[in-house]
């Protein structure tokens, strides 16, 4: 078991509110993922889970069990970090094993946990090995491992992949998928990359300023983004935001993915001209700069030419758009 309640949760530094009323709930072996921009706080919110920050206000409960005042090491949570967090001078082996070991776990028992979290990670041939002679890869994967053999109740991971290249976070990424499907675990995880939280999550929670702006599926919140916060931070490229009037409709702002804006060279609604084009090989993002609406995105899937300074034309896609109000709330129907 390892569902998660936060009621009402508040933290606070001195006079400056840090997290404001928090209210989620995380079901029994959920993947669910805390994102928002740097400062939102996500991992500070993590950290009160985890007890290595006072809640000033609100109540956290593992299970049904309030923890508000529990010491870490008795939540039965195991967290990973981004900086690893591995002692140089023990191997790989007795890294993975030490939590169990202090803990008076027989020695028989420990070597079994560390045998079994060693095969999910394919670490068997680096067991002896000092963390001094791993990959940053590599010792991601033990300090994962060493999270495993404790067999918590939540997983907590603060950005664990933000230390490793492109190529071994993606891969990184789905080994974190298929463990959390083999283990059935319930795994909260922090991340600024919203690529991460689209992979990964089961849910994703969006932080704004200490508050959650909406909580919802990956898909969700690209398809029905409840604000303008939401709309623009989920999705890569984001979202346009035009001037709903200059269109003829109703509402303050009209937002619309890149991949919904049709360009054209001969006719349109909104006249621009390309200031950029990145080609990415399965996609072409080209940006046009309008006098009414400013730099505005097209994404196209394949491989097109379009040349810096070229005059283009830009078409909605009907019934592809947002309408958002002065406050950035979604307006509907």
């Amino acid at each position: 078991m390892g569902a998660l309640t936060l009621s009402a949760v508040t933290k606070s530094f001195g006079t400056v509110d840090v997290i404001k009323g928090v209210d989620l709930e995380v079901q029994d072996g959920e993947f669910c993922v805390f994102v928002g921009p740097s400062g939102c706080g996500k991992s500070t919110l993590l950290r009160m889970i985890a007890g290595l920050e006072d809640v000033t206000a609100g109540d956290v409960r593992i299970d049904g069990v309030r923890v508000n005042l529990t010491p870490p090491a008795q939540r039965e949570i195991a967290m990973v970090f981004q900086s690893y967090a591995l002692y140089p001078h023990l191997s790989v082996r007795d890294n993975m094993g030490l939590a169990l070991k202090q803990a008076g776990v027989a020695r028989p028992e420990v070597g079994a946990a560390v045998a079994r979290a060693s095969a999910m990670l394919s670490l068997d041939p680096l067991l002896e090995r000092r963390p001094a002679e791993l990959s940053g890869g590599q010792r991601q994967r033990v300090a994962i491992g060493r999270a495993i053999v404790r067999r918590p109740k939540l997983f907590l991971f603060d950005e664990p992949l933000s230390n490793l290249d492109a190529a071994l976070r993606v891969h990184t990424r789905i080994e974190i998928a298929r463990l959390h499907r083999e283990l059935n675990a319930t795994m909260i995880y922090v991340t600024h990359d919203q690529v991460e939280a689209m992979t990964l999550a089961d849910r994703i929670v969006v932080l704004n300023a200490g508050r959650i702006a909406q909580v919802g599926a990956p898909m969700e919140l690209y398809n029905d983004p409840a604000n303008t916060f939401v709309a623009g931070f989920i999705g890569s490229p984001q979202m346009n935001f035009l001037k709903a009037g200059a269109l003829g409709r109703r509402g303050e702002t009209l937002g619309i993915r890149p991949e919904h804006l049709q360009i054209s060279r001969e006719a349109g609604q909104i006249g621009g001209t390309i200031s950029h084009v990145e080609h990415l090989g399965g996609e072409t993002n080209v940006y046009v700069h309008t006098e009414v609406h400013g730099l505005l995105t097209v994404r196209l899937f394949g491989e097109h030419r379009f040349a810096v300074a070229e005059t283009v034309w830009l078409t909605p896609e009907a019934g592809r758009s947002f309408l958002f109000d002065a406050a950035g709330e979604r307006l509907r129907g």
